[in-house]
């Protein structure tokens, strides 16, 4: 895109938008929470440090908003430098300070698809895989994949949030995902179309968060007292 052609957009933002945009981060592990929001904009969503709105007049692109005090903008501005252009990624077209205008990406996260039904094909998985280990070779560490965070439009994969993609510890979420989809949604679910309650997927969730973070601990404690026994020795 030509950032010339966004100009309007920009003056827009920093004219309307900001001053009068109020997003709070409350809580780290909480959405957050757009208190003010000046028309015409929209708000597409929250993460935990950010919102994410856009201009009607604009509908193909979105603008990233970081709440005051909260960290991230400088990493993912990273990530995005890394990544350059590839279809089943966002494109950063302009960044200043707290704030990004990305390039505007369709579809249903796979999580919402489960609920509403919706058929996944084996080709959404290829696709998030390739653009994962397209990302490694930009010296990206692909991390916190999850159901939430990729999409599926039009029969193809895509990959909504790499906020996290300098994080180099490993993280298990895209393979346990995989995992889960080859075993368990292809043979019984895919065929039948079923339709999963949220109240069931976030069960599942939060069952799948306490699991791993128990089983962390105890690889954590495993870990310590083995490299204290090598210390004694």
């Amino acid at each position: 895109m030509d950032k010339s052609n966004i100009q309007p957009l920009i003056a827009s933002i920093h004219q309307e938008l900001i001053p009068q945009l109020i997003v709070e981060s409350v809580h780290p592990h909480n959405p957050a929470q757009v208190r003010h929001l000046p028309p015409p904009w929209q708000l597409l969503g929250t993460g935990n440090y950010a919102a994410v709105v856009y201009h009607p007049e604009y509908p193909d692109l979105v603008v990233k908003v970081y709440a005051t005090g909260r960290p991230g903008f400088e990493e993912e501005l990273e990530v995005y430098r890394r990544l350059g252009y590839h279809p089943a990624f966002s494109e950063c077209f302009y960044a200043q300070e707290g704030l990004l205008v990305l390039k505007r990406l369709y579809g249903v996260t796979l999580y919402d698809c489960l609920h509403r039904g919706l058929r996944i094909p084996p080709q959404v998985i290829k696709d998030i895989d390739n653009a994962l280990d397209y990302a490694r070779t930009r010296g990206l560490f692909p991390h916190d994949v999850h159901g939430k965070n990729v999409m599926m439009f039009e029969g193809r994969g895509l990959v909504v949030d790499i906020s996290d993609f300098l994080h180099q510890e490993r993280c298990s979420k895209w393979d346990n995902l995989k995992k889960a989809y080859y075993c368990l949604y292809l043979p019984i679910l895919y065929p039948l179309r079923l339709r999963v309650p949220y109240s069931l997927l976030d069960m599942v969730r939060k069952t799948y968060r306490f699991v791993s973070s128990f089983a962390g601990n105890v690889f954590k404690f495993i870990h310590r007292l083995i490299r204290r026994k090598s210390l004694k020795n």
